[in-house]
Formats: C-alpha cells, sequence, structure tokens
C-alpha cells in the first residue's frame, strides 16, 4: 500500500503529509487495479519491477541509468547519503514506491511499454521460483504447533552450511520485518501487511503483524524462504498493496505514520534474499548421471548406480542391473559413500561391475568435480596399518561405537575396517572410512568422554579393557595423531530439534533432537522412538538439516512417532524374537509413519554411564587419553 492513501485520487487527499503534498504525482494509467473498501481507495502503484531498486530511497529505475559499477543506488547523493543519513526518509520512500527526492525523477521517465515489458518479466520470474519452492505438508503435524506447546528450541540454519541459505544466512533473527499476505482481510483480491519476527526455528519463522503489539492471537507460523515472504518495500515496487489487518483498522487514523515510526531502525530481509533462496536451490547432480555408490547389501564394495531423482540435494539413485528400478538407495549429493566412476578401482575397493555390457545412450557418467572432496594426507610418513585396533562407529548400528579392527589400506587415505567379533569370514561386512572421518575414533576415546563402548561379540572378560584386550590380541592400537581432531564452532546445543535422515532407512527425513554432543559428534534422537534407535552423526553431516527443510524443498517428513502405548504389545513381541543383524543399511530401521516396528538389531541394548557429561567445547584437549603401552 501504503501509497494507497495518498495517490489516486481526491478521496485520500486529507489523509496526504506535508512531504507528500510537495511532490508531484504523476497520473496513474488506467490499466492499473484500484480497490475500493469502506469508503478507502488503494491502488497499486506503477509496477517498476524488473529494473533496479535503490538501495538508499527504494527507487526503482531502469538498471543502466543507476548510478556506479554496482548499479546500487540511483543518484550520487543516495549514495553518499547511504550510510549516513537518517533512514526515515529511505523507509518512507519504500513504503510510497516514490523517490524521496525529485533529482531521481527522471529515471522514471521510461515509456509505459517497457515498464510493463519489465514488469512481466519480473512476475514471469516470481512464477517460477514460487514452482521450485511448493511446500509438502505433513498431515497432522505442524512443527510451529510442535515447537510452541513444548517451548521446544531449534538449530539456526547456519548449523548446516551444506542447506540452503546455510552459509548466507545473514542477520535474520527476532525482530526483522517482512511483508507477507494479510490474511485478515475481506478484500477479494490478495494484499499484504508488514509482520516481525517473533521467533524463529530453523527456516521457519513466528510472525506478528504490525499494529498488534502483544497480542498474539493472529501470530502464524511461514518458512522464511517461502514466496510469500518479501522485504520491506517489496510491495511498493512490485505493484502490491499494503492493507492493515480488519482486527486492528480502527487503531490508528494514519497508518503511514505510524509504520514510519515503527520501521525507522529496523532491519528486513536483503533485496535479493528471494534471488539468493533460487540459486541454493540449483543442484549440480542431473537424472541419468551415474556414480558409484556402495553396495547396500554387501558393504565391503560398490556399485554403479544412476541419479533417478534429486529432491533438495538428495539423490535417489537405483542401482544400474535394477531392471524395474526398485532397487535404490538415497543419499545426499556430499555423502561420503557416492563417489565418481572410476574411483573405485583408483583407490583398489572392492567393486561390483554390472551385468549391463553397455550403458545406456542416455546416462552419462557425473563428472568427478561435483562430488565432496576429502582431505589431502601425508601417508609417506607413519601411517595406519592393518590389523591396528581404533573405535568406529558400526554403520549397520549407528547407536553403538565398536571396537574394530583396520582390514586394509587403501590408496589416498581410505581405510577398511571390520567389527571385532561380528566379521563374515570374507569379510563381506568390511566397511570403508577414510583417515580424516569423523566416525572412527582412537583407542580409549569412549572411555574419556564417557560413551559405553560396545565390546567385540562374545567377549567375556568383562568389563571390557582395552589393555588387556590389546595384549590378548597381540596388536596394537592407532596412533592418536593419525586421527582428525579438528572441531568446528557447529553451534549445536543439547535439546535442540532438527529434521535428521535415519540412516538406516535413509529414504526417511524424521523430526529429531540433539541428545549428546561430543565434541564434534551428535546423538540424534528420532522423536518418538526409544533410545535404541539413536544414532551418532558428525556435526557437519549431510543427513542433518534445519527445520522447515522438508517443507522448503518438497520432501516428505516423518512426523514422531505415536504415543508409546501404540506400539507396546508390538515392541514387545519383536524383542522375543530377535532377528541376525543384516548387512543392509536396513537393518536397525524405524518404519514409516503409517507402519509399527517389526524388527531388531541382535545384540545386548547399552547405554551411557550415569552422570556423564557432554563436551560441547570446541578444543581437543581431553579428546582422547594416553595409550597404555
Amino acid at each position: 500500500m501504503f501509497d494507497g492513501y495518498d495517490s489516486c485520487s481526491e478521496d485520500t487527499s486529507s489523509s496526504s503529509s506535508t512531504d507528500e503534498s510537495e511532490e508531484e504525482v504523476s497520473p496513474l494509467p488506467s490499466s492499473l487495479p484500484i480497490i475500493k473498501n469502506n469508503g478507502q481507495v488503494y491502488t497499486y502503484p506503477d509496477g517498476k519491477s524488473g529494473m533496479a531498486t535503490c538501495e538508499m530511497c527504494g527507487m526503482v529505475g531502469v538498471r543502466d541509468a543507476f548510478y556506479s559499477k554496482t548499479k546500487r543506488f540511483c543518484s550520487v547523493s543516495c549514495s553518499r547519503s547511504y550510510s549516513s543519513n537518517s533512514k526515515k526518509a529511505s523507509i518512507l520512500a519504500r513504503l510510497q514506491g516514490k523517490p524521496p527526492t525529485k533529482k531521481a525523477k527522471v529515471l522514471q521517465k521510461q515509456p509505459l511499454v517497457a515498464k510493463l515489458a519489465a514488469y512481466a518479466q519480473y512476475q514471469a520470474t516470481l512464477q517460477n521460483q514460487a514452482k521450485t519452492k511448493a511446500a509438502v505438508p505433513v498431515e497432522g503435524f505442524s512443527w510451529g504447533n510442535y515447537i510452541n506447546s513444548n517451548s521446544f528450541t531449534a538449530a539456526p540454519v547456519t548449523c548446516f552450511k551444506h542447506a540452503p541459505m546455510g552459509t548466507c544466512w545473514g542477520d535474520i533473527a527476532e525482530g526483522v520485518r517482512v511483508e507477507v499476505p494479510n490474511t485478515d482481510c475481506s478484500l477479494p483480491t490478495k494484499v499484504f501487511w508488514i509482520a516481525g519476527i517473533v521467533k524463529l526455528a530453523g527456516y521457519n519463522a513466528l510472525l506478528r503483524y504490525e499494529g498488534f503489539e502483544s497480542d498474539s492471537n493472529l501470530d502464524f507460523w511461514c518458512n522464511v524462504c517461502g514466496s510469500d515472504i518479501h522485504p520491506v518495500g517489496w510491495c511498493a515496487t512490485s505493484g502490491k498493496p499494503l492493507v492493515p489487518p480488519r482486527s486492528i483498522q480502527h487503531k490508528y487514523t494514519n497508518w503511514k505514520a505510524f509504520l514510519v515510526k515503527r520501521l525507522t531502525g529496523a532491519k528486513t530481509l536483503p533485496p535479493d534474499f528471494s534471488q539468493k533462496v533460487s540459486e541454493c536451490m540449483q543442484y549440480p547432480f542431473k537424472t541419468s548421471m551415474r556414480v558409484e555408490v556402495v553396495d547396500k547389501t554387501h558393504l565391503c564394495r560398490t556399485r554403479v548406480a544412476v541419479v533417478e531423482s534429486v529432491i533438495g540435494g538428495r539423490l535417489r539413485l537405483v542401482y544400474e542391473e535394477s531392471e524395474d528400478k526398485t532397487d535404490d538407495f538415497w543419499c545426499h549429493m556430499y555423502s561420503p559413500l557416492i563417489h565418481h566412476i572410476g574411483w573405485s578401482r583408483s583407490i583398489g575397493h572392492r567393486f561390483k561391475r554390472s551385468d549391463i555390457t553397455k550403458k545406456q545412450e542416455e546416462h552419462f557418467d557425473a563428472p568427478p568435480h561435483l562430488f565432496m572432496k576429502v582431505k589431502e594426507v601425508d601417508t609417506a610418513g607413519e601411517w595406519f596399518k592393518e590389523g591396528m585396533k581404533l573405535e568406529a562407529i558400526d554403520p549397520l548400528n549407528l547407536s553403538a561405537i565398536c571396537v574394530a579392527t583396520i582390514r586394509k589400506v587403501l590408496a589416498d587415505g581410505y581405510l577398511m575396517i571390520g567389527i571385532d567379533g561380528s566379521e563374515a569370514a570374507d569379510g563381506s561386512d568390511w566397511f570403508c572410512y577414510h583417515a580424516t572421518s569423523p566416525s572412527i575414533f582412537p583407542v580409549g576415546f569412549c572411555e574419556i568422554n564417557m560413551i559405553e563402548l560396545t565390546p567385540p561379540r562374545g567377549y567375556a572378560k568383562l568389563p571390557f579393557k582395552w589393555f588387556d584386550y590389546l595384549r590378548e590380541s597381540d596388536s596394537i592400537a592407532a596412533p592418536v595423531k593419525l586421527f582428525n581432531k579438528e572441531v568446528p564452532n557447529h553451534g549445536f546445543h543439547v535439546g535442540m530439534k532438527l529434521e535428521a535422515v535415519d540412516l538406516m532407512e535413509p529414504r526417511l527425513v524424521c523430526v529429531a533432537t540433539v541428545t549428546r554432543i561430543i565434541h564434534r559428534l551428535l546423538r540424534i534422537h528420532f522423536d518418538g522412538w526409544e533410545d535404541e534407535y539413536d544414532q551418532w552423526v558428525d556435526c557437519e553431516s549431510p543427513d542433518l538439516y534445519p527445520v522447515g527443510w522438508c517443507q522448503l524443498t518438497g520432501y516428505q517428513l516423518q512426523p514422531p512417532a505415536p504415543p508409546q502405548t501404540s506400539r507396546d504389545s508390538q515392541s514387545s513381541s519383536s524383542k522375543q524374537k530377535k532377528k541376525a543383524k543384516s548387512q543392509q543399511y536396513k537393518g536397525h530401521k524405524k518404519m514409516t509413519s503409517l507402519q509399527l516396528k517389526e524388527e531388531l538389531l541382535d545384540g545386548e541394548e547399552y547405554s551411557f554411564l550415569q552422570g556423564a557429561s557432554d563436551q560441547e567445547s570446541n578444543g581437543s584437549a581431553s579428546y582422547y587419553i594416553k595409550q597404555e603401552p
């Protein structure tokens, strides 16, 4: 709006301010729609979008006529006063959709046809962006209600560098003002109003319309990266009316003065925020690309798979030999489980050759530069050797850190590792970790960090002691200095909510909670499920996402499991008939929201030592204990 009060006819002349009366008002094209409501006349300001917007005054004009190489300002005066002048005139100009001075008005003198063409192009761009942000609501579950009713806190977007806007979230926080659709309105046309962020939960923001003060009756949750949220000033430059909510229209007679006062000094979204979101959601992997990925039935080898679909950076890979395309595997494009064609041969990793003698014409190899690069290591000096002992997260039971052995040293820093006491004779359950992987630890890591270490299956001498086990097995521990001890300032805290992949059923993204933090290692709990389904995950894992990620990308979110009482009978019966551990990444799985649990992994149930304190420091001074001789 709020140009609608003073820009079109004598109906609004009485409410115009002194500043406005001094401005020349150019006649409006008859094609612009006019809305009349309760005697007030609202109109869409002349749309000049698709050109450039002055960051100082909000004036829109032909980009080529703007000042400086960056085209950020409409004039020299705006450029010089950007950092020193009062923002009051700037805010008023944005609300009016007009420049604050006559000096810059020359930029508006463009043919109407050019203006309409630019505006049409801009609208087409907005529609395309809206299509890429189609939300997928989860029936019966609302993050907003879930967080409000339990006073939960969500992990901030900046914790997830791989997620859209993770590295350019900026100063978006409580108090930021935005322009959003006004749902408390009886007008037949979609109108907007200004709202402030009351609370942030990942991508989601609890918004309150300006003018409601402490009244939370009309507060609502909205995805900040959605297509309906815009920076202040967007309505003026896009030809959209600002209309106050019907519930509070009676509170003020001069809404424009109210907004100027409220918005002076306030922050809003960057002008290019929507463009950045769109750019962040463009993914380099395309359908029909061929990759090498871990064989989910034999972890010791890789197979060729084809990208079937890409959703939010997550890839649905179909193994090349699958004729009906049902033999698939889900992972993120930055997952350490996928590699370029030829990777296995280059490092000496086992590889299952495809029975297909000739690849299909539409399939093509994914370029090597698309894959996540691992840190280079120096293997010339002291290095890992076969037979060395260590501790490792079991990829078939991600809730457990186990006693493990290096079974083979590959090229480029890769290691084949086996879990002591449960290895297959042919080594088919060995798994590959890089030497810098955050999923392997030196001997004593669990003890110093008060984590229950899973001993080898069948090992009778309990409690487990590394010193005794190394002597009995006539083996040595891998040197501590060879492990990755970097701990980033990740920003996670215990209790934070997020969306996390169930890595035992990697097609599922679930509502989850951070329950423990050990340096860079996070204990992820899936809400509504027992602790035995928890998983140890690195803080930089590409399988963790901010609240609202599924809605933003169109991925299906799995809500918390139903109350425990509805699963008791099935759970008790399944525990009586535990099945042998599977060699697939689907062994210790949860069911979807439409199913109940059917199986559990074989083995003892472990819990953390009582009184263990979570380590949230970024240092590594107490990361490991000294090895006993």
